[in-house]
């Protein structure tokens, strides 16, 4: 595989709610997210991350046919707009593979699904999702189908693929499907749903390149909850353990999941999610609206997804100001990445720890950077060497003294 993942930040956009085509009938909507590209390019990314965009039921995720764009989105011509304007900008996208299970409306034979009894309708659903069928992949004609699909788009112009729902499936599987595909694009990078489980393992068995972090997502937002930053300095050592197996897809937000800034129970403590964000290993992935403080509380109901999949604007002068400081702090961590570009494999320990101050060390070989995170309500001056040492970006003008509830990063 070509190392340009390593260079990997990604916009992360559910396109049925991005667009405003979720609930509505067929229409010619790609052009608005086209017309957002440059303000995602300004922000710093060069990954598009696009959530589903094939015929399906209703949220995208129960496909019909993997090989037509949803005409809620547009039709091959609206796509290969978008996949032009993105290569323009230096963009690359990466589509979302539901291939765990589709819609009841997909059309196969019987043999393509897991059975639970002999009657024509005893088909296996997903997580008890009634309009989400479960295919098997112990069936070779699957197998087949997924590999020209991911083949087919990858022709099209895309990069890379999320897999859905990876976890449900055996990793034997996607191991003999990115084989297959490597052969004709070598190129191409692969990335995994995984919630829970062994990562490593997982990584390694199923020849993935990438699987999502959700053990360090949970550990960013609650560890700055309950002010136990011990629980995310785990959750660092493990991520060590994952960045030997794979470059894990790292997130504060993504569309399954209550927005960042709802989520976390004092807003102050936004910069110092996007600080370990930023200055620990893997791709980073900005889950649309994040980037501008957007709230949104996914709900376990019908349609309780809706509040963190909202309709975007139509220009960015349209956006509230309330959210553009996070926008530009959003610029800022992501140039200094791009500034440390070895922060992609670099791995990432405490130099001091307490419930409420940590001080942070990423390094890879002959580089360092030290995030120093203070949630407590007193200043805290981090008993590490500073010398030669200045801030980078942060509060406090003093490296190591950092006020209440702020964070710095020194280099």
């Amino acid at each position: 595989m070509s190392n340009w993942a390593d260079h990997a930040i990604w916009w992360h956009v559910y396109p049925l709610g991005f667009t405003g085509g979720l609930h509505r009938g067929p229409g010619h909507r790609f052009g608005h997210l086209i017309d957002w590209l440059d303000y995602a390019v300004e922000m710093g990314v060069n990954g598009l991350q696009l959530g589903p965009v094939f015929a399906s039921g209703t949220h995208g995720y129960d496909t019909v046919d993997h090989f037509r764009i949803d005409p809620r989105l547009g039709d091959d011509a609206d796509f290969d707009e978008l996949i032009a304007a993105a290569g323009s900008r230096g963009v690359r996208v990466m589509l979302d593979g539901v291939f765990n299970h589709v819609g009841r409306g997909f059309s196969a034979p019987r043999h393509w699904f897991r059975h639970t009894g002999p009657g024509p309708d005893d088909v296996e659903v997903f997580e008890g999702h009634d309009a989400l069928v479960a295919l098997d992949h112990d069936e070779p004609e699957v197998l087949d189908h997924v590999v020209r699909v991911m083949n087919h788009w990858l022709d099209r112009g895309v990069s890379g693929w999320r897999l859905d729902a990876a976890y449900a499936v055996p990793p034997r599987f996607w191991r003999a499907a990115v084989d297959r595909v490597r052969s004709r694009h070598p190129e191409a990078w692969f990335t995994g749903e995984l919630i829970h489980g062994d990562y490593p393992a997982y990584l390694r068995e199923s020849g993935l390149d990438s699987i999502t972090q959700y053990e360090l997502w949970k550990a960013i937002w609650s560890s700055l909850n309950d002010r136990n930053l011990f629980e995310l300095v785990w959750a660092l050592e493990r991520h060590g353990e994952i960045l030997e197996a794979g470059l894990p897809l790292t997130f504060v937000g993504n569309h399954d999941v209550t927005r960042i800034a709802s989520r976390l129970d004092d807003v102050r403590h936004l910069g110092h999610a996007l600080a370990v964000l930023f200055t620990t290993g893997g791709a980073p992935s900005i889950y649309y609206g994040d980037e501008q403080a957007y709230r949104g509380v996914k709900q376990d109901r019908a349609g309780g997804d809706d509040d963190v999949r909202p309709l975007f604007p139509a220009k960015p002068e349209d956006l509230s100001a309330y959210g553009w400081p996070t926008y530009r702090l959003h610029q800022r961590l992501i140039g200094l990445r791009r500034r440390h570009p070895w922060l992609t494999h670099a791995r990432t320990k405490s130099l001091s720890l307490t419930n409420t101050a940590a001080a942070l060390v990423s390094t890879a070989p002959g580089n360092r950077l030290i995030t120093l995170l203070n949630v407590g309500d007193t200043e805290t001056t981090f008993d590490i060497d500073v010398a030669g040492l200045r801030v980078l970006e942060g509060d406090g003008a003093t490296p190591g003294t950092v006020p209440a509830h702020a964070w710095q990063i020194l280099g």
